[in-house]
């Protein structure tokens, strides 16, 4: 006779995960359109007074403009390839992971959500449209969009819930 498992051992359900990952790839997509439609490439507007402003740049490279030059070329068969085999691993892992609770499908889903978005773009336009530019008087932050910030958000999760994982077993 076999036990039902119940909590975290549990296979937990994918429809929340697949939600939150849908739902970052919408809101990622409709920010850079946004931007787009009201900032031509390069404009920027002041939000808050030496932090904070709203631009319109791309970024043909990766994170922090990383590899970044001219678009085309091996560099956009580069990171679509990157990006369609993270998407994978990231679908995989989401199968895997299911016995581990929502916690890890959750960082998961904010990861493939923000590598599915950054695709979405160089598929599109051969580059990543970053719009959220911090600063403190001359230093900036290199620019980002709601993708980047989904997959940094997600990989705090998925530490968070790496940690959480740690500590039950000991």
């Amino acid at each position: 006779m076999t036990k039902k498992i119940t909590g975290v051992a549990a296979k937990a359900s994918l429809r929340l995960p697949m939600a939150v990952l849908v739902g970052v790839v919408a809101l990622d997509q409709v920010s850079k359109w946004l931007i787009m439609a009201f900032f031509l490439p390069g404009a920027h507007r002041q939000i808050i007074p030496g932090f904070f402003n709203l631009t319109h740049v791309t970024n043909t490279g990766a994170a922090f403009s990383l590899l970044a030059g001219p678009a085309g070329g091996w560099r956009q068969v580069f990171f679509v390839t990157v990006s369609l085999v993270a998407l994978v691993a990231i679908g995989w892992a989401m199968f895997s992971y299911r016995r581990h609770g929502m916690l890890f499908l959750l960082g998961l889903a904010a990861i493939g959500g923000g590598a599915a978005g950054n695709l979405v773009d160089r598929l599109r336009f051969g580059a990543v449209v970053d719009f959220l530019d911090f600063y403190v008087g001359r230093y900036h932050w290199p620019a980002f969009n709601v993708a980047d910030s989904a997959i940094t958000v997600g990989v705090g999760i998925f530490l968070l819930a790496s940690l959480r994982q740690s500590d039950e077993k000991a």
